[in-house]
């Protein structure tokens, strides 16, 4: 049974940083891209990074292109997201995600964690 956990949310003050955790168990990711949404009250979902599990080729949504990065570490099945430059327009609940290489449809979801940046 696949299983995404967030952490690493919470409350910051704009320009600070934050760093969020998500912790992959219940099959081996070799073949999966790994995801991170976002969504704010009264908006729709959007994406904001993706690293592929093996190889880790990155791409990133255009508003948090040089302040987030994405990185999963050899040897670990953890992905994080460092977010920098925090603005409380990314203020959200934040999701991993996880879909197979050979699909566009993302399958696994976390639980989500809250990320709140006052002004």
């Amino acid at each position: 049974q696949v299983q995404l956990r967030e952490s690493g949310g919470g409350l910051v003050q704009a320009g600070g940083s934050l760093r969020l955790s998500c912790a992959a168990s219940g099959r081996t990711f070799s073949n999966y891209v790994m995801g991170w949404f976002r969504q704010a009250p009264g908006k729709e979902r959007e994406f904001v990074a993706a690293i592929r599990w093996t190889g880790g080729s990155t791409n990133y949504a255009d508003s948090v292109k040089g302040r987030f990065t994405i990185s999963r570490p050899n040897a670990k099945n953890t992905v994080y997201l460092q977010m920098n430059s925090l603005k409380p327009e990314d203020s959200a609940v934040y999701y991993c995600a996880a879909r197979s290489i050979f699909t566009t449809t993302y399958d696994y979801w976390g639980q989500g964690t809250q990320v709140t940046v006052s002004s």
